[in-house]
């Protein structure tokens, strides 16, 4: 059987294992100490290297053993993490998503990692490194206590051990020290310690192994382990014995000469009492690490059962599930127009259900939005250090959820943002101290729910923006007059900068200052339902606010008449409705308007707008919907009012494309098409 059949699931877990390694790294820079962040970080590389392997990838596979060491050098005490070291990790797990990408797209996986499997490997023996490549990113530590005996022994045994392996040779037994070393391309490595252990326990009694049993039992170690045996079994049995074992390539079996190793240990009492209590404390953390670690995967066991389900088959529910809004809404018409009790009760139970049904499968589409903000901690550190600022990115809310279609959108609009805020917002070191400000700039990203939005922010503590030097452009470029320059307020004309083409940058740059990115971020917001605005304040900061809708398929619509045609308004975009009198109409600059609660509002006719043709003769009473985008607002005149419904938003097509102030359409009960009104449009 092929392993095509795999390669989906393969792809979906590799993804799942870059991140959560790119989201590991980045909190170990911050807790270089914490042991339980890198085991974690080994048993994504462990696992991504065992697929890899198995799925016949090799540079991958290559990589990531290597990458597996070095981290081991780090569990082991044996290496120091830095960020020069993360750095060079950084890039191997750029080469890693790249191979990614080039097998989801029908590739081979293959890349050129030799340059950084030689940096690692450097890394790993202690080497120097090339100065074209940068400092030492990694020092090898010394351990005096292991500088005599180290080199004859690989296990460090501690007073009780070597009293339980003293005793035992006095009653005539060998005592071993065996390194037993698998094949590196044993996919069930943990199997095979298994059995090397059966064998042992029938040879004699096991004192010590490293890595410890629970390490090898998760197979969180390389190609060898050490076992320490006390046995009646001579060198060669045992290594006889061992070697029976599948997939073993090497048995090395070597006398402990105990009384060796206490006369060294004593001639070095004070440096091995000091470097014994750092062992000691921190087998106690990784004991408790570990204990807490274990836990946490009870506990999740228990309570996170989940599937993964083909995105395929969630569209296909979905539409099903469209076409099922649609006949209930026909069926709730029948129903009206027969008047029958039996039916009425029917189609209503049948309403119910459907809802329930609704926002299960919408449930079903969210995804938090941690999917796009994950990515975002790296990009930022790379750019601060691109640009030698010191940055500290907040993530707030990075479980709040959002339809799919949504998801999938919203990346790179965030990414043209914070790309913004890292250069042109957040100020080098030396200006933020000479301002009073700490050197360290800070940029947070938050998401939370209001209503049916989900609201994104990044705000950041840099210079702002500068109100006269983007009026000036902005009269420059021919986006405002010079009188309206002086009439416009601040965020209106802060709200300039995501105009088409529009840029203040002194110098052009490969991060930002080209005069597009914002416009890009504001036309795919808006083409997503949602909006975007700016906020500031010069020497305190900048805001960007994105309002988004919390689905794309089925909304809640106000329908309205306007003449014989039938429109639907999304409830989201209304604040309230009115009727008003004809004599309540003035005119502003030939624009009718009307008092709403001491607001001049202005008035849209959606006869005219769409022209419609005139059936019916207007009343004096108008049907009027109040609408807003942002802090304006508008008026639109309808003939009148049917109702609140849940519709099915179904795109206009290739054809109709550019339609102004559509955004879509849906079926009504009685199979007629009604038009979605962009209120967005309208009121821009």
């Amino acid at each position: 059987m092929g392993m095509n059949q795999y390669l989906e699931v393969f792809l979906d877990e590799g993804r799942e294992h870059l991140q959560s390694i790119n989201q590991n790294l980045l909190r170990l820079e911050n807790n270089p100490n914490d042991m339980s962040i890198i085991n974690e970080i080994f048993r994504s590389a462990h696992t991504l290297k065992g697929m890899s392997a198995t799925m016949g990838f090799e540079d991958m596979a290559n990589l990531t053993h290597q990458m597996e060491n070095v981290l081991d050098g780090i569990r082991n005490g044996k290496l120091v993490f830095s960020s020069q070291l993360l750095d060079i990790i950084f890039g191997g797990i750029d080469h890693l998503e790249n191979m990614i990408e080039s097998i989801a797209e029908g590739g081979d996986g293959k890349e050129d990692v030799e340059e950084v499997i030689a940096k690692l490997k450097a890394i790993e023996t202690g080497q120097a490194l090339d100065s074209s490549i940068g400092e030492v990113a990694a020092t090898v530590i010394e351990d005096k206590t292991d500088q005599s005996f180290g080199k004859e022994y690989k296990q460090i045994y501690d007073e009780f051990e070597l009293t339980v392996l003293e005793q035992a040779q006095e009653q005539g037994f060998h005592t071993y020290e065996v390194t037993v070393i698998v094949r590196s391309d044993t996919l069930l490595k943990a199997a095979r310690v298994y059995m090397v252990f059966d064998v042992l326990e029938k040879m004699g009694d096991v004192v010590k192994s490293s890595p410890s049993t629970e390490d090898l039992e998760e197979e969180n170690f390389n190609d060898e382990f050490v076992v320490t045996l006390v046995t009646k079994d001579g060198q060669d049995d045992v290594k006889k014995k061992i070697m029976k074992v599948s997939e073993i390539d090497n048995v090395i079996v070597k006398n402990i000469d105990v009384q060796k190793i206490k006369q060294l240990k004593n001639t070095e009492l004070d440096l091995n009492v000091k470097n014994k209590q750092n062992t000691d404390s921190k087998k106690v953390e990784r004991t408790r690490q570990k204990q807490n670690l274990k836990k946490e995967t009870k506990t999740n066991s228990k309570t996170n059962k989940t599937i993964r389900v083909n995105i395929e088959r969630l569209d296909t529910l979905m539409n099903l599930f469209e076409e099922l809004v649609i006949d209930r809404g026909r069926l709730d018409q029948i129903a009206k127009e027969v008047n029958h009790q039996e039916l009425i009760e029917t189609v209503e139970k049948m309403s119910r259900v459907t809802n329930d049904l609704q926002s299960v499968v919408l449930t079903m589409r969210m995804v938090p939005v941690e999917t796009v903000f994950n990515r975002f901690p790296k990009m930022v550190r790379q750019l601060s250090r691109e640009l030698n600022k010191k940055i500290n990115l907040k993530i707030i809310g990075a479980d709040t959820e959002l339809d799919r279609t949504v998801i999938d959108e919203i990346g790179d609009p965030l990414v043209h943002l914070l790309r913004n805020s890292v250069d042109h917002g957040i100020e080098s070191p030396e200006i933020r101290l000479k301002k009073g400000k700490s050197e360290e700039g800070t940029i947070e990203l938050k998401a939370y729910h209001s209503g049916n939005y989900v609201f994104i922010e990044i705000n950041d503590d840099g210079a702002g923006i500068n109100r006269e030097k983007v009026a000036t452009k902005a009269v420059q470029k021919g986006f405002i007059s010079e009188e309206e320059k002086a009439t416009l307020s601040d965020n209106e004309i802060y709200n300039l900068i995501l105009s088409s083409g529009f840029s203040t940058a002194e110098k052009v740059s490969d991060i930002s200052g080209r005069g597009v990115g914002l416009d890009v971020v504001k036309s795919t917001i808006e083409s997503l339902g949602g909006t975007v605005s700016v906020h500031s304040k010069e020497n305190v900061g900048t805001q960007f606010i994105i309002q988004l809708p919390l689905t794309l398929s089925i909304i809640s619509v106000m329908l309205v008449n306007v003449q014989e045609e039938t429109y639907a308004i999304p409830l989201s975009s209304i604040i309230e409705t009115a009727i008003i009198r004809e004599s309540d109409i003035r005119y502003a600059h030939e624009q009718p308007v009307f008092d709403y609660r001491g607001n001049v509002v202005p008035l849209l006719y959606l006869d005219q707008i769409f022209d419609v043709p005139q059936v019916k003769e207007k009343d004096e009473y108008l049907s009027t919907i109040i609408i807003r985008k942002g802090d304006k607002l508008a008026g639109l005149i309808v003939d009148s009012f049917i109702g609140q419904e849940d519709i099915v938003l179904k795109s206009l097509g290739n054809y109709l494309t550019n339609v102004f102030a559509i955004s879509g359409a849906t079926i009504l009960g009685d199979g007629k098409v009604a038009l979605i009104v962009d209120c967005n449009a309208l009121i821009k």
